[in-house]
């Protein structure tokens, strides 16, 4: 499943944020954009597996246009997390 990320930029005191919105209190960080993306990946990988051990369904993602204009994402930048659901 293809799943958007909401990236806060970091700079050279500041981490590169992100997190999911479909996932709540699914987030990662890293020093450099692909770190944090990295990181992501696995930081969702491991929410999918609690979902999993308590039976609960991968939620659908949502619509990237949607999320774009949501306030509380105001200024943030986008990618996009291939996660493959199938196991969970």
């Amino acid at each position: 499943m293809l799943y958007p990320v909401a990236i806060e930029t970091g700079d050279n005191e500041h981490a590169y944020g992100v997190t999911f919105p479909d996932l709540p209190n699914c987030f990662s960080a890293g020093d450099t954009l692909d770190e944090a993306l990295n990181n992501a990946h696995e930081a969702a990988k491991m929410f999918l597996e609690d979902l999993a051990e308590r039976q609960i369904p991968p939620p659908q993602a949502s619509q990237l246009e949607a999320l774009k204009r949501a306030p509380e994402y105001h200024g943030w930048s986008w990618a996009i997390i291939d996660v493959i659901i199938e196991p969970y």
